[in-house]
């Protein structure tokens, strides 16, 4: 059936709300309608989950998801439901009578979608009761956990081909939004699908903001972000004592609810925290890496690094929970010179096999921090794309920044790490080179050594930011007790073979004027403000997310066209019949109040 069938684009329209596929969608859906093993590449946001959903509805059986993670499996299945889907899951989650109701709906053809997890699904008793019904699709979520290549490996996504193998008439889609062409081919061997069967939509997400700055004072940098952006916001921070830390104090900053999330937390703690995140439309969460994953929350409308993360890949990643909807968001990254040297350093606990690829990873990370160029487009290169040179979306396209050539400076403070011995921060070496007149320095002799006082004026204040570049691209590397040593290309540098380019960010930060919350209701306009409240409480009752009812997009489109019937409600995207049933008259008459 092709992807322009009446057929079709009725059930897409009747379920989904959408008079049109985006993007690739099309493309995927056709080949798991025509029975075609696929691997679709589509960055978050992209509506991946639609590529199953939509088949799901319309070929008999039901479609089994392999998904990661409890909470993002309950989140599909709320959104499912809402559009009427009948969809059920099988985790640990669950309870024992709904997970005996799950399976005797399985049983009796009553499911068009059955979520579990890889460990799950990978078991003998699992492949036996799939023996009983119709299956009609193998959806494999979060694909790039079955790579060893990927940033995100688990061991129970290789047994996943052996349960497909034993159902060879049913079609299999994989569906990441994190992978590069190392990673894509391996997920093709891992699933068995064909090369002709990989799908690559892309990596651009143009909504997002890409911002990095040098992270000197973070409570005032996130509190500065937070009151431009009021919307619903993540902060990820590299240790539990650093999310309580900034948790507390962006609180007493901002006055804005703020909650902590991460493994150390009650179980139950964390749960309601989640929890109160999903269902807010104001609140910030600040977290280790772990927590969103399994949220699909497409209206967070900001993502901020507290420190670097651990890859491009998961940068990519992270960043990319933010606006799922389309709307304006920003990403956010703070960083130090120590995140690098603590990141190289863990390196050599990587096993050896490993080592080269997550070096290279980090090495592209230090590109992106300290590039003067477009941040986008050195990301997309990083996945394999060609794009423009400039986005017109980062900070360095909206305020570009100073470009110097530091290659001699570098040189002058590498010698100077070198001939003293390798054993010095960068305290010690700066004085040195501006030949301060230190008890210390004179102590140790090193007011004698060729380098001393060989830096003046404007060059003296280049040696902080080119430290930190150095450090960022591994060209010095911290010692036990706290020094600086060469590493990396620093003698290339030396030699004059790798030259040394600074960016100097600009000296004030922009002042642009943003519309508030990423642009949710930019003309405060007080019907989109009775709808949202109005969403609000059909939220309450049902227990659900208010996204779930309506995106905020769908409320913009109410407030501009003001339709005054249902038929002419049922044509706004995001409307789908069931939505229409349940929620239109109400709508209706916020409308016509307004």
């Amino acid at each position: 059936m092709s992807s322009s069938a009446p057929e079709l684009l009725h059930t897409l329209h009747a379920t989904f709300g959408f008079s049109a596929f985006r993007g690739v969608q099309d493309r995927v859906v056709d080949r798991v309608l025509a029975g075609q093993g696929t691997l679709a590449v589509m960055p978050t946001g992209a509506g991946k989950s639609l590529t199953y959903q939509l088949p799901a509805v319309m070929l008999p059986g039901t479609c089994v998801v392999i998904s990661p993670l409890i909470a993002l499996m309950h989140d599909q299945l709320r959104g499912a439901t809402a559009n009427g889907i009948r969809a059920a899951s099988l985790t640990s989650a669950d309870g024992e009578e709904a997970r005996e109701a799950a399976i005797d709906a399985f049983r009796a053809g009553e499911l068009d979608l059955l979520y579990v997890a890889p460990e799950r699904a990978s078991q003998p008793h699992f492949r036996e009761l799939l023996s009983k019904a119709p299956v009609s699709l193998f959806a494999i979520d979060e694909a790039h956990c079955v790579s060893e290549w990927g940033h995100d490996f688990r061991p129970d996504y290789r047994l996943l081909r052996p349960l497909m193998d034993s159902f060879p008439a049913v079609p299999r889609l994989a569906l990441t939004a994190t992978a590069d062409a190392h990673t894509r081919a391996d997920i093709l061997t891992q699933l068995g699908i064909a090369e002709d069967g990989l799908i690559v939509a892309g990596f651009d997400r143009p909504n997002i903001r890409y911002q990095v700055r040098h992270r000197d004072n973070p409570v005032r940098q996130l509190t500065t972000l937070m009151a431009e952006q009021p919307g619903p916001g993540i902060v990820y921070a590299p240790t539990r004592k650093k999310v309580e830390d900034l948790a507390e104090k962006l609180a007493a900053a901002t006055g804005r609810r703020v909650l902590p999330y991460h493994a150390g937390l009650d179980p139950q703690v964390r749960q309601a925290n989640q929890a109160a995140f999903v269902a807010s439309e104001d609140m910030v969460m600040v977290a280790t890496v772990a927590f969103g994953m399994g949220i699909d929350k497409p209206d967070v409308r900001f993502v901020a690094h507290a420190g670097v993360p651990k890859s491009i890949e998961a940068y990519y990643q992270e960043t990319g929970r933010a606006g799922r909807d389309g709307d304006a968001s920003v990403a956010l990254m703070l960083w130090a010179a120590d995140d690098f040297a603590r990141a190289r350093h863990r390196l050599t606990e990587v096993e050896e096999g490993r080592r080269e690829g997550e070096r290279k990873r980090l090495d592209a990370l230090a590109m992106l921090v300290e590039t003067a160029g477009c941040r986008r487009a050195l990301l997309l290169r990083h996945f394999g794309e060609d794009p423009p040179q400039t986005c017109g979306n980062c900070d360095n396209c909206l305020d570009a920044p100073g470009v110097v050539d530091a290659s001699t400076l570098a040189q002058k403070l590498l010698s100077a790490v070198y001939r003293t011995g390798q054993s010095y921060g960068f305290g010690h070496i700066e004085k040195v080179l501006i030949g301060a007149a230190d008890e210390r320095v004179r102590q140790r002799g090193h007011d004698q050594l060729s380098v001393f006082g060989i830096v003046a004026g404007e060059e003296a204040h280049l040696l902080r930011p080119l430290v930190r570049a150095l450090q960022a691209r591994g060209s010095l590397v911290p010692t036990e007790h706290g020094g600086l040593a060469l590493g990396h290309d620093a003698k290339d540098i030396l030699r004059g073979e790798a030259a040394v380019l600074i960016a100097l960010a600009p000296r004030k930060e922009p002042r642009r004027k943003r519309d508030r919350a990423g642009g949710t209701n930019p003309l405060g306009d007080p019907l989109f403000e009775a709808l949202r409240e109005l969403r609000r409480e059909i939220a309450s009752e049902a227990g659900v997310p208010p996204y779930v009812v309506f995106h905020d997009s769908t409320l913009r489109e109410m407030a501009q066209l003001r339709p005054q019937s249902l038929s002419a409600l049922g044509e706004i995207t995001g409307v789908g019949a069931r939505k229409l049933e349940a929620h239109g008259q109400a709508f209706l008459n916020v409308i016509r109040q307004h």
